[in-house]
């Protein structure tokens, strides 16, 4: 990359502001592109490298939401999550990508292209090693510090049981900063560690908005549709609870509907958060 490399100290005015309030900032920053303005509001997204497609399609949306409403994202450049957030803020906004070796190398090599698109739109690539420094293993999990230390809040989206995503999230929970977890299927292993960080307190959202208000950053607009009244999936298994006439399991929906059992899972959460059915025994019907 022809970029040249910037510096910024601990001391400077121009260091962001929340990453100065951690335990242990770093003494200098090195970057690429446009660092946020200190006090620029950031969210982090992160999340397994082993992404589905419908983890992918969600931290794009969020990121892509989040981005549009003025935050700007953060996140590791890495395969996965991690890429499909910072191209999702791309659409809509800025992203800034931290690494975890100097910047005269991007890594992973196969993510240059979306490290270039992230500078030529107004974002930055960020480390706290100088250049020539290689990517050794343990600058991953001290990299994860800065990530969640420049945001207001963490996002986590498909979070196995054991991921370098969980180093972000317990950063977060040291620094102070709030967690949220979108949820997933109980029966997938990318959910585990998500389920896991609800259990043990952490926001659950569904979207950018729920983030939004959490945080206070949107007002909640009167007469908003909900969420899932014109998706194809939701319509199909509400119709199937309708002509039913009796409670359905998963299964019985997936017999039903021809729909996956991931996909039922991830609507029929939504479809509780918004109280339009409910539960008993690990079954589910319409909300009278």
């Amino acid at each position: 990359m022809n970029a040249p490399i910037k510096n910024v100290a601990l001391n400077e005015e121009n260091y962001p502001l929340l990453l100065k309030e951690i335990a242990d900032p770093p003494a200098a920053l090195h970057y690429m592109g446009e660092l946020p303005r200190p006090e620029t509001k950031m969210i982090a997204i992160v999340g397994t490298r082993k992404l589905t497609p419908e983890g992918k399609i969600i931290a794009k949306q969020i990121a892509k939401d989040l981005a549009e409403s003025g935050l700007t994202i953060v996140s590791g450049l890495a395969l996965g999550i991690d890429a499909a957030a910072h191209e999702g803020a791309l659409m809509s906004g800025r992203t800034v990508a931290v690494l975890a070796n100097g910047l005269d190398k991007i890594y992973p090599p196969s993510n240059e292209n979306l490290a270039k698109e992230i500078i030529e739109k107004g974002g930055a690539i960020i480390s706290e090693y100088p250049a020539g420094t290689p990517a050794y293993p343990s600058q991953f999990l001290a990299r994860n510090r800065i990530i969640s230390g420049l945001a207001l809040a963490t996002v986590i989206v498909e979070m196995p049981r054991r991921s370098g995503a969980s180093v972000t999230a317990k950063q977060a929970l040291e620094q102070d900063r709030e967690i949220f977890v979108v949820p997933g299927s109980i029966r997938h292993a990318n959910y585990q560690g998500s389920h896991m960080l609800i259990r043990n307190g952490a926001r659950l959202v569904t979207s950018a908005q729920d983030i939004l208000e959490d945080l206070d950053l949107a007002p909640e607009a009167e007469g908003t549709a909900p969420r899932h009244s014109n998706d194809p999936t939701a319509e199909n298994i509400l119709n199937a609870l309708q002509n039913a006439g009796a409670p359905l399991d998963i299964d019985n929906i997936s017999e039903i509907t021809k729909l996956e059992p991931q996909a039922i899972s991830r609507e029929l959460t939504y479809l509780l958060i918004d109280g339009i059915i409910t539960e008993k025994n690990n079954k589910f019907f319409l909300k009278k």
